[in-house]
């Protein structure tokens, strides 16, 4: 009896251990995340979407899927590369490769406030696993969303309706992507990272070629900085960041990321491109920031 109760104070321990990097890593998807929208922009001034998204993660899965592999980590085994590639399909194919071809119409300020509502769907697809969020999760996500809807109206952020309904489906599929893949066996710790962006960037540069794209002979230097940036920090640092909170905490918490990207993009916006705020986009960023901390004061809550 006393033994087992070690074991269980031990797994406690190695569980809280385990997630004690979660607050770095919700800052490295609040900030860097919120900027990648930018780099996208300025990308797209020289790559097409599609190829863009998949050379980034392909270069990104190939240095760290080598890295790990020469320092030992285990292959894959067939089940878990299957699941790592529906979810990078979902996650980066869809996800990502609709907001770089959204971006090409829309800004990437109205970019961020789109994938915003990814808590949402978040909260909704964990309820087919009976995770429904609780009543103070609930109350954040819906007070986060309304802080969309109030930037929306901002005069700044403009888009199309094509832009549009592709940014909702990437909202959607990176959404149930995140949720499906916390129920099932995946590749072990940044295995899984690689293993996602090697899939995903596949299924980009299959998308990008078919669809009659071409990489630029001659690419701007600063496009190609930008793409370096999405690369590094975008791919290697931020998306290993988001699956490691995605596995140590709640969906809701683990994507509340979306609700502070919208108002991080714009400043980056205002400070890089001199783009113009409005009332309403003060406005909605508190909002936002508001409902953001109602849902990390009920994760908290609810962890004790």
């Amino acid at each position: 009896m006393n033994d087992s109760a070690d074991h269980t104070l031990a797994m406690a321990g190695d569980e809280s251990r385990a997630g004690k990097w979660v607050p770095l890593a919700m800052f490295a998807l609040y900030i860097v995340w919120g900027s990648t929208y930018l780099a996208i922009r300025v990308a797209l001034e020289s790559y097409p979407p599609f190829l863009l998204a998949g050379v980034r993660f392909a270069i990104a899965g190939c240095l760290l899927f080598g890295y790990l592999r020469l320092r030992g980590t285990a292959m894959p085994t067939p089940l878990q590369w299957r699941n790592a590639a529906f979810t990078g399909v979902l996650l980066l194919g869809f996800g990502n490769g609709l907001v770089c071809y959204a971006e090409q119409s829309v800004s990437s300020g109205i970019s961020a406030v789109a994938v915003a509502s990814l808590p949402l769907f978040a909260a909704i697809f964990a309820g087919l696993y009976k995770d429904w969020p609780t009543r103070r999760e609930s109350i954040g996500l819906i007070i986060g969303f309304l802080g969309v809807i109030v930037l929306n109206l901002g005069n700044a952020l403009s888009g199309s309706h094509v832009g549009a309904a592709a940014l909702l489906v990437a909202a959607m599929a990176w959404a149930f992507g995140s949720v499906w893949s916390k129920h099932q066996e995946m590749p072990q710790g940044m295995m899984n990272t690689a293993a996602q962006m090697l899939c995903g960037s596949v299924a980009l540069l299959a998308a990008g070629f078919l669809g009659g794209e071409k990489l630029p002979a001659h690419p701007m230097l600063h496009a190609n900085l930008a793409a370096a940036y999405l690369v590094v920090f975008g791919s290697l640092v931020a998306f290993s960041a988001y699956l490691y909170a995605l596995k140590h905490a709640r969906p809701a918490f683990a994507t509340s990321y979306a609700y502070v990207n919208p108002p991080v993009a714009v400043l980056f916006g205002v400070l890089l491109l001199g783009e113009k705020v409005g009332p309403y986009d003060v406005a909605g960023m508190a909002v936002i920031l508001f409902g953001v901390v109602i849902i990390t004061l009920a994760k908290q809550r609810r962890a004790r």
